[in-house]
């Protein structure tokens, strides 16, 4: 019943206009009403979700994101990866699958990605003539390797709550994010050849070593957050200062896309987006909270761990529970609930926890772009002012390649679990 009344309330208010996070924070506080539970441990809820270190890393990651799209850095990036593909058909659409991929590295977050890259390549292609929905998919869908190519904040707190190596989850999503990237850009350079999108003209050898040099500053960026992390030298919220802080030093002092005195105008355009997305975070928590206090989830996650399945039933179990899921719950939200009761399972039937945290992790992939609260979507929506119907008509066929690349890593663990046991062992 209380599925049934949020999905009413949900797409009637989202059909009404009205902004995403009042719509979640809307149905949160009806839910609380009509379960008899007092508003204000939903107004609780909002202010515990933003009083958290892990989340106060996203306004950072987000600054730095700022800085690295109005500064030149996130440019550079785009440059250096149209001077190297240029002269395919759909250079520009190739382009945007692996700038995503290289940004992702930067700033760990698929929300992030997607904003600083969709705010430079969706004018881009846009004025190339490619569709405005199969623009915004390619961007939504490439955003959310974010969420798994190392550093990913998803898989840190992963590590934290099932108390595995960060490092060794780190490893293990280097190639499945590669492999999600390749199947990206293999669909986007088959629809460019069946729909003759244009081509980006090739530049001279020497005119791609110039552009390379050019962007060697914005590569140190995720060269110096990763050595960081890797290192143990700092948190992850102290890496995204860092990030933030040496993307605002590079483009004032390399790419010089601003002047100083525009710094302040470019962090309150951060923290403005950033205040937009922890707003739709902190309300879709409160929603998980409502959701966690029903015992819905806990009863579903409970009749999966109970029924004797065999280790490729459980995994195929365990991916439709976290997909249903991924469409109510926030990623920490899902992991915070799940995670604990499954934990326990994993040894029993032959599931290695690292395998388990890619698996679990591209989960969360998938539910960054399907609604009803797939942050990316809302994301794009925002910054292109595009019907979110629209966005989801291009994200489709992303989403079937990532329900593909899901059964790989689900099936196959060698690919997640190969670089993790070269370097450390079994």
């Amino acid at each position: 019943m209380w599925v049934f009344l949020f999905f009413v309330m949900f797409f009637g208010l989202l059909a009404s206009g009205m902004p995403i996070f009042l719509v979640l924070g809307a149905c949160a506080a009806v839910l609380y009403v009509f379960s008899g539970q007092p508003l204000i441990g939903a107004a609780q809820v909002v202010i515990d979700s933003l009083n958290s270190s892990t989340l106060m890393s996203l306004p950072l990651f987000v600054m730095a994101a700022a800085f690295m799209r109005q500064g030149g850095v996130a440019k550079a990036l785009v440059d250096l990866c149209t001077a190297w593909i240029g002269g395919v058909r759909g250079s520009l659409g190739l382009v945007t699958v692996v700038s995503c991929t290289l940004f992702a590295a930067i700033c760990g977050s698929s929300v992030a990605t997607a904003l600083a890259m969709g705010t430079i390549l969706l004018p881009a292609m846009l004025e190339k003539g490619y569709p405005r929905s199969f623009a915004l998919g390619v961007i939504g869908a490439s955003g959310t390797i974010g969420i798994v190519i190392p550093p990913s904040l998803a898989l840190i707190l992963y590590g934290i709550v099932a108390e595995q190596s960060v490092p060794r989850l780190f490893l293990a999503g280097i190639l499945p994010g590669l492999l999600q990237a390749a199947a990206f850009f293999g669909w986007v350079w088959y629809t460019a050849r069946r729909n003759n999108f244009p081509i980006e003209p090739p530049l001279p050898m020497a005119k791609r070593w110039d552009v390379t040099w050019r962007a060697l500053p914005a590569l140190a960026v995720p060269a110096i957050v990763l050595f960081g992390i890797y290192g143990g030298i700092v948190t992850v919220t102290e890496a995204a200062a860092i990030a933030a802080a040496v993307s605002m030093l590079i483009s004032l002092v390399f790419y010089r896309g601003f002047h100083w005195k525009q710094s302040l105008s470019v962090i309150a355009d951060a923290l403005k987006s950033a205040g937009t997305i922890m707003l739709i975070v902190a309300t879709a928590l409160a929603f998980g909270h409502w959701m966690t206090d029903s015992g819905v989830p806990a009863q579903l996650v409970k009749w999966v761990v109970e029924h004797q399945f065999t280790t490729w039933e459980f995994l195929l179990a365990i991916n439709v529970l976290l997909l249903i899921l991924g469409c109510f719950l926030e990623v920490v939200a899902t992991l915070l609930l799940v995670l604990p009761v499954l934990a326990p399972a994993l040894i029993p039937l032959g599931v290695d926890p690292v395998h388990f945290s890619i698996i679990f992790t591209h989960n969360m992939e998938i539910a960054l772009v399907h609604p009803p609260v797939g942050l990316n979507l809302y994301v794009l929506a925002t910054i292109s002012t595009a019907p979110i119907g629209e966005v989801i008509r291009g994200i489709l066929p992303f989403l079937i390649l990532l329900l593909i690349v899901l059964m790989i890593i689900t099936y196959w663990p060698p690919l997640t679990m190969w670089l993790p046991q070269l370097v450390y062992g079994h």
